[in-house]
C-alpha cells in the first residue's frame, strides 16, 4: 500500500532479461535505506518487491504482464523513475490509498504551463474513463493527484460538448513542487504515463456488474 507521494527520484541503472520478463535496478538511497529483500518499492507507480539491494540500488523482477500494462516496456538505463516506499502504519495518509496495481497507460496530449503551476491533459482508455471524476483522485506514475478537468461523457446530449469512448482524457494541476521532485515535470507532449484509478470507484464498478434489473413485478429478469 502507498500514497503517491513521491520519496525520490531514482534512476534505473541496469535492465537485464529475465524469462520473458526483465530484471530492473534502480539507485535510490532512500528507498532503500531501510529497505530488505521481499519489500515492495513503487517505482513510477508500479508495485515491485526487492529482490537484492546494496547501499543505494535495488534490484526488481518485472514480470511479462507487468511490462504489457505500463511504460516499464521498452525501460533502458538512465530513465528517471518516481520511488515510494510502502506506506507504514505509524505515517500520515498524504496522498490517497494507493496500490501500485497500474490499470493501464495515457498519453500526454498538452502541457500548458501557468504562473505557479503546470497543467497536463492526458488520454484515457474508454474502460478507465468512467472511474475518474473531477475533483477526484488519480495516479500518475505514482504520483497521487486530483483532477482538476475531465472530457464529457460519450453519453453527453449536447453535441457540441460530447466526446467518444476513445477521445476522453482528464487534466490535471501540478504545483511546483510536484514538478520539483517527480518525473512529472519533464513529460512533455506524447509521453505515455502509468494510471492508477482511485480503487473505490473500481469496487463501486464491480459491484454493479453484480446488479440485476428487475421487471416491473420486482422478479429478476
Amino acid at each position: 500500500m502507498f500514497t503517491g507521494i513521491i520519496e525520490e527520484q531514482g534512476r534505473v541503472t541496469a535492465v537485464e532479461p529475465s524469462g520473458d520478463g526483465v530484471r530492473l535496478t534502480v539507485q535510490g538511497p532512500l528507498a532503500v535505506s531501510d529497505a530488505a529483500q521481499g519489500d515492495s518499492i513503487a517505482v513510477s507507480g508500479v508495485c515491485l518487491t526487492v529482490v537484492d539491494q546494496g547501499a543505494d540500488w535495488f534490484t526488481a523482477d518485472v514480470m511479462r504482464q507487468t511490462l504489457d500494462m505500463t511504460s516499464l516496456a521498452g525501460v533502458a538505463p538512465g530513465r528517471a523513475v518516481n520511488l515510494e516506499r510502502a506506506l507504514a502504519t505509524h505515517t500520515r495518509l498524504g496522498g490517497h490509498i494507493v496500490q501500485g496495481h497500474v490499470d493501464g497507460t495515457g498519453t500526454v496530449l498538452e502541457v500548458r504551463p501557468g504562473a505557479q503551476w503546470r497543467v497536463l491533459r492526458i488520454s484515457l482508455p474508454a474502460d478507465l474513463a468512467p472511474l475518474v471524476v473531477d475533483k477526484g483522485s488519480i495516479t500518475v506514475d505514482g504520483v497521487s493527484l486530483t483532477v482538476s478537468a475531465v472530457s464529457p461523457a460519450p453519453s453527453a446530449t449536447s453535441t457540441e460538448t460530447a466526446t467518444s469512448a476513445d477521445d476522453q482524457w482528464f487534466e490535471v494541476s501540478l504545483i511546483p513542487e510536484t514538478l520539483e521532485v517527480t518525473t512529472l515535470g519533464e513529460r512533455a507532449a506524447g509521453d505515455l504515463v502509468n494510471l492508477e484509478t482511485d480503487i473505490l470507484a473500481r469496487h463501486v464498478q464491480r459491484l454493479l456488474a453484480f446488479t440485476r434489473p428487475t421487471d416491473t413485478e420486482g422478479g429478476s429478469r
